[in-house]
């Protein structure tokens, strides 16, 4: 759509426009056979490839852009495409190829005593809108896992990667085409006007799901102006408990990878809980490593008894998403006032614990209503990669439509095919 429109009007029209397209588009990509989807999507490595250097220009423009109007911090840091963000997103495109088709399996089926015979099989929900910030990765990422669930794609990224993620669609599309499908299989929203996300919000009956990826205040806007059903999550408030016999030496690496491998993303650990039975052996050692690292640590009262120059803890402190090189840290006492903690202050994204013992793994893996509950990993592994998902378009902390790691298998949905032989129902 065009760069500019000259009201809401028009621009609630051009919206339209482009959601019609999309819609057309999924009607023949549910019909498409899974061997053109594969070679649609098995050309997308070497079309990102291709305009490996413009957008390498077009990101560097987005950059310089974004820090001249004071943009910094994660926000920054997601925007930047580098060398190894390249490959990962190159990576990705060839796991979602890799990955099993999605449609077409059957999930339920059986002969009636009356002979007929009913089945229950998958299928694409049809138009998928996703509104994003910062993260051009969320173009490919989405192209790719939306074209193997036979899914097309609307695209709203944010104006502050307007340039990078024109190159990236574009290289999609060209994918796309090349195989014989649809271009309007994948197509992004070329504004940067603010009003087209409540424009793309209103077409109900033209998209068929909303998937907003950014901070929280995007993804409450997006809840509460939507017209159709949203997969989200808000934050990612993640815990990692320390039982009374977590092993030293696992507690300490778990603890800095799950809060520093990236600080600025939604499964980083946020808040440390240490049994108080392990606080003596433990607390020292993981606060020692974490400031190494770079991470300002913020004590409860008991830890600060252990550790009297800790920054003190606030009640604010356990409802912070911080995404920044912060951990809070909070004594308690057993595994059930840790589970309480969670249920209380969690988000239900990611939460883990370390342990030596199978029955406390099991208590908290069957008590902790997370859409991923870790046992000895790392929380930053909650994730489409690491699942064996390949790329994702979202974590969800919903549990209707999907829940999780949002890949393929989650962009689908069910009918019921009853074949008879004149049966009529008597």
């Amino acid at each position: 759509m065009d760069a500019t429109q000259p009201d809401d009007t028009g621009l609630q029209a051009a919206m339209a426009a482009l959601g019609q397209r999309a819609r057309q588009a999924s009607r023949r990509l549910a019909t498409a056979s899974g061997a053109q989807r594969s070679q649609a999507l098995a050309a997308m490595p070497a079309a990102l490839e291709r305009v490996r250097d413009a957008l390498g220009e077009a990101n560097r423009a987005d950059l310089a852009a974004a820090r001249d109007a004071g943009l910094e911090g994660p926000m920054l840091k997601r925007l930047e495409v580098t060398a190894k963000v390249f490959d990962a997103m190159r990576r990705r495109l060839d796991e979602v190829a890799a990955l099993p088709d999605p449609l077409g399996r059957v999930l339920d089926g059986h002969i009636r005593p009356s002979g007929l015979r009913v089945s229950k099989i998958t299928v694409p929900l049809g138009v998928i809108g996703i509104i994003y910030e910062s993260r051009p990765n969320v173009t490919t990422d989405a192209a790719a896992v939306c074209l193997k669930s036979g899914n097309a794609v609307i695209l709203r990224g944010g104006s502050e990667a307007l340039r990078t993620n024109r190159v990236l669609a574009e290289a999609m599309i060209t994918a796309v085409s090349q195989a014989g499908l649809p271009a309007d299989a994948v197509q992004m929203v070329g504004t940067s006007d603010r009003a087209a996300v409540g424009a793309m919000l209103r077409l109900e009956g033209l998209i068929d799901v909303i998937i907003p990826r950014g901070g929280k205040s995007l993804v409450q806007r997006v809840a509460a102006e939507s017209r159709i059903p949203v997969i989200k999550h808000y934050e990612g408030l993640c815990h990692l408990y320390l039982a009374a016999d977590a092993p030293e030496a696992m507690a300490v690496a778990l603890t800095v990878n799950s809060k520093c491998e990236r600080v600025e993303v939604c499964n980083a650990l946020e808040t440390l809980l240490i049994d108080s039975a392990a606080a003596p052996r433990l607390l020292e050692p993981v606060v020692s490593a974490l400031r190494q690292a770079g991470v300002t640590c913020r004590g409860c009262e008991r830890c600060r008894v252990i550790l009297p120059d800790l920054e003190p803890a606030t009640e604010a402190d356990w409802r912070t998403e911080y995404l920044a090189p912060i951990l809070s840290l909070r004594l308690v006492d057993g595994i059930e006032a840790a589970i309480e903690h969670i249920h209380t202050y969690g988000s239900g994204h990611t939460d883990g614990i370390v342990t030596a013992s199978l029955a406390l793994a099991e208590r908290f893996c069957a008590a902790v209503d997370s859409a991923s509950v870790m046992v000895n990993a790392s929380t930053r592994l909650s994730g489409g990669g690491d699942y064996g998902l390949g790329a994702v378009v979202g974590i969800s902390t919903d549990k209707l439509h999907a829940r999780g790691p949002v890949g393929p298998a989650e962009l689908t949905s069910t009918k019921w095919l009853a074949v008879g032989d004149g049966h009529l129902r008597t």
